[in-house]
């Protein structure tokens, strides 16, 4: 009878820790998932201001002859032949800061391209930047 006293309760008390363990791991799942989440959200960004800044290269080396009026300095207003791939890319990545620099090469008909997409993820976070350099050969 002695026994039955002290063995009254272990059961609950193994079930306790069991809850306990069990509660360390899912909050453990959870931070990996929150992780995982935050670092989709940074790569699907990227991807948009990779596929953003090859678009206006592109746009730009059919349109050279108008070089000058894709030139964007860092918060300024976009001319009118930029103004519809400003807004898309500001759609993809709000928030974005764009910057568009064209330097024409000494000597030649090239122009140096440099786009510039950086954004945030969240407030507090240091900003991601993708730096695009393209060398576009003279309108012929």
């Amino acid at each position: 009878m002695k026994n039955l006293r002290i063995q009254r309760g272990v059961a609950l008390v193994e079930a306790l820790i069991a809850v306990v363990l069990l509660a360390i791991g899912l909050i453990g799942a959870i931070g990996i998932q929150a992780r995982s989440v935050g670092a989709l959200s940074d790569a699907t960004a990227r991807a948009e201001a990779v596929m953003a800044s090859e678009s206006l290269v592109g746009i730009m080396s059919n349109d050279q002859l108008n070089l000058s009026q894709y030139v964007l300095a860092q918060a300024g207003t976009p001319s009118t032949r930029l103004a519809p791939w400003y807004a898309e890319t500001q759609a993809a990545i709000p928030g974005a800061s764009v910057t568009v620099a064209v330097t024409p090469t000494a000597g030649t008909t090239h122009n140096r391209v440099d786009i510039a997409i950086s954004w945030t993820r969240k407030a507090g976070d240091p900003a991601n930047t993708h730096l695009l350099t393209a060398h576009l050969a003279g309108a012929q």
